[in-house]
């Protein structure tokens, strides 16, 4: 598909006779697409393939039901979807003030073609050892907020054996409840360092496994992975893998899954696929598609993981199901890219919680957006009368004549063309303070 062509908006289709007699909710609808259109044509210069709109969106709200009714737990709006055991970090993952993950360097012996780590700020200098990570981490332990979670990724952690025991070390010694864990491919991982780990307070392991590249490449990958990962659970409390699910794959991890299972391993994270915006031609000669849409929400989000690679979701909730039905002991967890970004939408929507009107919107508990509902045009008078007999604040914008209402007033405007507002919180001006942004009209709501 022409990425000029694709669409990101997840909202129901239009109403065009409805729209016809509202043209100040018509034309902020067309902003908003011309928006996103704009977004896909700056993404077409890396010349990505974009899967058909909607493409697995019936088959993935069938998984989801029949997970739910098999009971499966979902969180952050349906981000996260998980059976049996999980990881407390990936709770804390959002809302958690004490939950930190560090890097010594983005240094790492593998060349995979998806790392995102290219798109870590400073990635040139951050491949040598940071100096200053020391430093990082006494920040951490003296912040206002008391730490909970700490994570030491890479690159491979392990290219640097004593600074990472150093680095768990420092942390276990001046706060030993903080959960530690450690996040490596294991070509480094031994007995010895393993248990030096383990006594400098580490207590969860995710191995990451790379799968893709071929039947018998996966065959050696899988033994390789079992017995790190063995080793690794002689010494280690908590040992799992957190991984990509690469279309195509299942089989492949299927067969680790069992082998993970007869081992007694705490669970395994499925992470989305994603295109990190580097050389698209490796994803194209492998047949794969950016997701259609992208992002429920189009927005300017930190994490550096990328795009969505199209049948990733499908992929892992079918694997989340098999677990399930296969009564298989460890935990499985689905996280997908939305369940990445999902922590930076929160903060700032906490942050700026004393800022916001919450007679007018409402904190989404699902994506952490701030919405509220909004009518347009002659829509706007009836509303208005409607919501005085009810004694319901409301706001109103001189400039297009909308009007705003907090969601639990919905009945209020029953017959009335109501679109939802979509909005983040950003720092306006001088330090703590805050204003909402709107993001994207839903629309009907």
């Amino acid at each position: 598909m022409n990425a000029s062509v694709a669409s990101c908006s997840s909202s129901p289709a239009p109403d065009p006779a409805a729209l016809a007699t509202r043209p100040t909710l018509a034309a902020w609808l067309e902003e908003y697409a011309a928006i996103e259109r704009e977004w896909m044509e700056g993404l077409a210069t890396y010349g990505i393939d974009f899967a058909p709109r909607d493409e697995d969106a019936a088959a993935v709200a069938v998984l989801r039901e029949r997970l739910r009714a098999k009971g499966a737990r979902f969180r952050n709006g349906g981000a996260s979807v998980s059976v049996g055991r999980i990881s407390s970090a990936c709770l804390a993952c959002t809302g958690d003030r004490g939950s930190r993950s560090f890097f010594l360097s983005l240094q790492c012996n593998r060349s995979c073609y998806f790392c995102f780590n290219v798109n870590q700020e400073d990635y040139e200098q951050n491949r040598r050892l940071k100096p200053g990570w020391r430093d990082e981490v006494d920040a951490y332990l003296a912040a206002p907020d008391a730490p909970t979670h700490a994570a030491l990724t890479g690159g491979e952690p392990l290219l640097h054996k004593p600074e990472a025991e150093e680095f768990f070390r420092r942390i276990h010694d001046a706060a030993p409840d903080v959960h530690l864990r450690l996040y490596t491919a294991g070509d480094f991982l031994d007995e010895s360092a393993a248990r030096a780990l383990r006594d400098a307070g580490l207590q969860e392991m995710r191995l990451s496994v790379k799968l893709g590249d071929g039947p018998e490449s996966d065959r050696v990958a899988i033994e390789q992975a079992l017995a790190t990962l063995a080793l690794a659970r002689e010494v280690i409390p908590d040992v799992m893998v957190e991984m990509p699910v690469i279309p195509g794959t299942e089989d492949a991890l299927r067969a680790l899954l069992r082998g993970m299972d007869s081992l007694g391993l705490f669970g395994i994270n499925l992470l989305e696929f994603c295109y990190p915006y580097g050389d698209w031609e490796e994803y194209r000669r492998r047949g794969f598609k950016v997701k259609n849409p992208a992002f429920a929400v189009l927005y300017d989000y930190g994490y550096a993981g990328g795009l969505p690679i199209a049948g990733s979701e499908r992929a892992c909730l079918e694997l989340v199901e098999w677990a399930l039905d296969e009564g298989l002991s460890l935990g499985v967890h689905y996280c997908s890219l939305d369940n990445k970004n999902r922590d930076q939408i929160l903060q700032a929507s906490l942050a700026a919680a004393p800022s916001v009107d919450e007679e007018l919107c409402q904190l989404d508990d699902g994506d952490f957006f701030y919405r509220a509902l909004k009518v347009f045009d002659g829509d706007a008078p009836v509303a208005r009368e409607r919501l005085r007999e009810a004694g319901v604040p409301f706001a109103e914008n001189d400039e297009d004549g909308s009007l705003a209402v907090h969601p639990a007033h919905r009945a209020l405007l029953d017959g009335l063309a109501v679109a939802r507002s979509v909005n983040v919180a950003q720092p306006d001006g001088p330090a703590g303070t805050w204003r909402l942004r709107e993001l994207k009209l839903e629309y009907p709501a």
